[in-house]
């Protein structure tokens, strides 16, 4: 097996997929080959194409995705338009730096809607067209090391990619054959507003030299797991959770006792 597997012919819905990480991944799938559709509550700044201002664009359609009938109609919409829906990538989401103390139990509530019940809507919906199909669907999660690890400032977010990556295994068991549905988890990924999260590019250097791979991970890394869960050479993965981190994190203890820098010891 060798280059970019093909989606020629196949239709995309990408959540959110206006900038950053969901930009790249809608590149990605352009590349491939796909058709590629947007939604999201704003339009991007400028058209979203497999290479800065070349090739075609990507479709947006805009959508709250809050809103479960506005959700259910873009998906009708897409499938009687297309004929078809192949691939949806639940890449919307995001949350705020707040700690837990400094918001009442709705505004966090909020954030748990964004990230764990819009991506429920979207595949509800997605689903009741894949399962139609002839060839099934492919169904890709966004999920982040933040739902594996203590996410202070974070916790409704952490929380919320936790309960995301258990239903994506679920579903993966009950929608089984016709449709596969897997989740990569993130790490840091460089984009358009890493300097703001990580205090500048300063900061951003700083964080990355905590990655074992030495950097950030780009945007269009990220579309390029995904082009590959969607496509046919991934046809038995299912219920997969897919770490795109870099290697991690380095664990904290390690630092502290400066461990690359003891002398080492014979056996």
């Amino acid at each position: 097996m060798s280059g970019t597997p093909g989606l020629d012919g196949r239709v995309a819905v990408v959540t959110g997929g206006t900038r950053g990480v969901g930009a790249g991944i809608a590149r990605a799938l352009l590349r491939a080959g796909a058709d590629v559709v947007l939604c999201a509550r704003r339009p991007p700044d400028r058209p979203v194409t497999a290479h800065p201002g070349q090739g075609r664009p990507a479709r947006f359609l805009p959508v709250d995705l809050r809103e479960t009938a506005a959700v259910e109609d873009l998906f009708d919409r897409v499938a009687d338009e297309y004929g078809r829906i192949d691939t949806l990538v639940n890449n919307a989401g995001g949350t705020p730096f707040r700690l837990l103390h400094e918001a009442p139990a709705a505004r966090h509530a909020r954030v748990i809607e964004l990230n764990l019940l819009a991506p429920l809507t979207a595949s509800l919906a997605a689903h009741r067209v894949m399962r139609e199909q002839p060839s099934g669907g492919s169904i890709v999660m966004i999920g982040s090391v933040s739902g594996t690890r203590p996410s202070p400032g974070t916790a409704a977010y952490g929380a919320a990619k936790a309960g995301l990556e258990n239903l994506a295994r679920t579903m993966a068991v009950e929608w089984a054959p016709d449709v596969r549905v897997n989740t990569l988890v993130l790490g840091m990924v460089r984009t358009a507003s890493a300097h703001l999260h990580y205090g500048g590019d300063a900061g951003v250097a700083a964080v990355a030299r905590t990655v074992p791979a030495g950097r950030l991970a780009e945007p269009d890394e990220v579309g390029d797991a995904v082009v590959f869960l969607a496509s046919d050479r991934a046809a038995y993965i299912t219920g997969a959770s897919l770490l795109i981190h870099g290697g991690g994190e380095r664990p904290a203890f390690l630092a502290a006792a400066d461990v690359n820098h003891r002398p080492s010891r014979e056996p």
